[in-house]
This record gives structure tokens, C-alpha cells and sequence, in this order.
């Protein structure tokens, strides 16, 4: 079996999402996808999601290209959890391009996936404070 991981935040989930999501999922058999924690995106990222992280990982749960849905909590565990989950393929949008690439150090291909490029989560805030 080929497994497949992602990681992301998925606030106001858009079709966008579906596709990165429905991509990875073609490039093995089962998919793991990373969701970060509401401390995560506030400490890290200075990011304020609208859905709290247990309400993000239950909509990406019900994705059908989703097998599990774990929690994100620090920038490092990505080296770990390709081990933790024996995962052949790391997966990114494109503009995360090189950034994970010592990943390959570690027996894992790295894909970056073009990403839908009229839709994001933060083109969809700005539209939405337009108004």
C-alpha cells in the first residue's frame, strides 16, 4: 500500500482544498492529512482560523479521499511523522516549492501540486471584508 501525507490548516474549507485533497489521494492508496491546531496557526503562523480545529478536522474527515485526520502542533513533526505513519509520498501546494525537500533525505518523495489558482482561504476573507 502507497501512503500518501498533507498538511494544512483547511479553514473555510473551498473546492480548492477538494482538489489538493483528491490529487494526493491519487498518488497512493491511503491519505493522511495533517490539520493544524488552533495553537498552531495562532503561535506559529499568526493566523486566527473561523472554525476551531476540531470543527476543520471533522469537515476534512468527511472527505471521501481522507483515511485519517491527525493534529499539527510544531514545524518539526513532519520529519516524524513520515516515520510514525510509513509514508512514500510527502505532498504540498506549489508554493511551498523546496521547502520540504530534505524530506527525500528520509526515503520519501516530495510532490508539490499546483494549486487552484482562483481560490484561496485568504482571497475569500478579503472578499468577504470587502463587503
Amino acid at each position: 500500500m502507497k501512503r500518501v501525507i498533507t498538511y494544512g490548516t483547511f479553514d473555510l474549507l473551498h473546492y480548492g482544498h477538494i482538489n489538493i485533497l483528491r490529487r494526493a489521494k491519487e498518488l497512493g492508496d491511503y491519505l493522511v492529512v495533517v490539520v493544524s491546531t488552533d495553537e498552531f496557526n495562532w503561535n506559529e503562523k499568526q493566523k486566527k482560523c473561523y472554525f476551531s480545529y476540531e470543527q476543520r478536522k471533522a469537515m476534512v474527515e468527511a472527505i471521501r479521499y481522507v483515511d485519517l485526520v491527525v493534529p499539527e502542533t510544531n514545524w518539526e513533526q513532519k520529519r516524524t511523522d513520515v516515520h510514525k505513519y510509513d509514508i512514500d509520498v510527502f505532498v504540498m501546494g506549489d508554493d511551498w516549492k523546496g521547502k520540504f525537500d530534505f524530506l527525500e533525505e528520509e526515503g520519501v518523495e516530495v510532490v508539490y501540486l499546483p494549486r487552484t489558482p482562483e481560490i484561496s482561504t485568504t482571497q475569500i476573507k478579503t472578499d468577504l471584508n470587502k463587503k
